[in-house]
Formats: structure tokens, C-alpha cells, sequence
């Protein structure tokens, strides 16, 4: 198991379309050291390179707590 940044997976995507599989295979191999099969490599190379970026998350409005003072 291994843990895929946003940045790896922009990293990967790049190689994977601008030079192919197997090079996006040995990007994923350099990224990712415990990884050693090729055939595997490949695979996550192919499943990384069709994931889409995640959307921004939505902005945290401020909600302004007035209270109306009835003393």
C-alpha cells in the first residue's frame, strides 16, 4: 500500500501523456522505490494517469453570530 500526492499523480500523468506508459511506469517506479515489478508498475501507471485532479474544495463561508442584546 502506498499513498499517491496530488503532485505525484500530476507528475505521473504528465509522463504518461506526453512520453507513454513506460515511462510513466518508471516515473511511478522512481516515486515509489517498494514498487519492483514492471507489470504492476504499468498498472498503476495506467490507473494514475486516468484519475482527474480533485476539484478545489468549496471556500468556508464566515457566519456572523449577532445577537441582539435584551437586557
Amino acid at each position: 500500500m502506498f499513498i499517491v500526492t496530488e503532485a505525484d499523480a500530476a507528475a505521473i500523468r504528465t509522463v504518461f501523456e506526453q512520453e507513454g506508459e513506460l515511462s510513466a511506469a518508471i516515473e511511478v517506479r522512481r516515486l515509489f522505490p517498494g514498487i519492483t515489478d514492471n507489470v504492476k508498475a504499468r498498472e498503476h501507471a495506467r490507473i494514475i494517469a486516468g484519475w482527474q485532479p480533485l476539484p478545489p474544495l468549496p471556500s468556508k463561508s464566515r457566519k456572523c453570530n449577532t445577537r441582539s442584546s435584551t437586557q
